[in-house]
């Protein structure tokens, strides 16, 4: 068996029928035209949406004064469906109201609006 199918059979599966109940704040997908997704291994051999966030590979365990932020930029860093940013208000009701965002709103550059969401 090669290395990323041997990665895949042993990711957890996070979601109970289309829900995360270990977050309390987290949106249900049922009947909502989007299903929830596996974790994955990204490029770096990292997983991405296993809510654990303790791979060994990740730059956040092997973090020094060298490490630049920018390596955990991108999109092979975020899980569509098992990111803090659904835990938001706003974020839910896309998915779960499939209400559009409100054009206009105000968003902080700085500041994370998800922090203590999960």
């Amino acid at each position: 068996m090669s290395k990323d199918k041997e990665q895949k059979k042993n990711l957890p599966e996070v979601d109970l029928d289309e829900t995360m109940p270990h977050q309390i704040s987290s949106p249900d997908f049922k009947e909502t035209g989007m299903k929830m997704q596996a974790p994955f291994v990204n490029e770096h051999g990292v997983v991405i949406g296993d809510s654990f966030y303790d791979s060994e590979n990740s730059p956040l365990n092997n973090w020094s004064t060298d490490t630049d932020p920018e390596v955990m930029a991108g999109d092979e860093w975020v899980h569509p469906t098992n990111d803090i940013g659904w835990n938001t208000n706003m974020n839910r009701d896309l998915i779960e109201k499939k209400a559009p965002p409100k054009e206009g709103m105000l968003r902080h550059p700085t500041k994370d609006s998800s922090y203590g969401k999960d």
